[in-house]
């Protein structure tokens, strides 16, 4: 069943997370990382209304999880 807020299930942005914590030397570095990037692009997309919202974090964690597995994507 797909969340209603994203075109990924609970299942997937439980894997992502994970991922990016196996992937981080500190838990406590990546979960900060994760807010502040979340932090950021709800400021940023304050005017911007998607046809599908996606929260922040959840947008974070799929973003950066996309960027450890697509190493060619440009990040922060």
């Amino acid at each position: 069943m797909l969340n209603k807020h994203s075109h990924f299930d609970n299942t997937q942005i439980m894997y992502r997370a994970e991922e990016l914590i196996n992937a981080a030397s500190n838990r406590y570095k990546i979960t900060v990382q994760v807010a502040n990037r979340a932090k950021r692009r709800r400021y940023e997309d304050i005017d911007v209304h998607d046809e599908v919202m996606m929260k922040p974090v959840l947008r974070a964690i799929v973003e950066m999880s996309d960027e450890l597995t697509q190493p060619e994507i440009i990040g922060d």
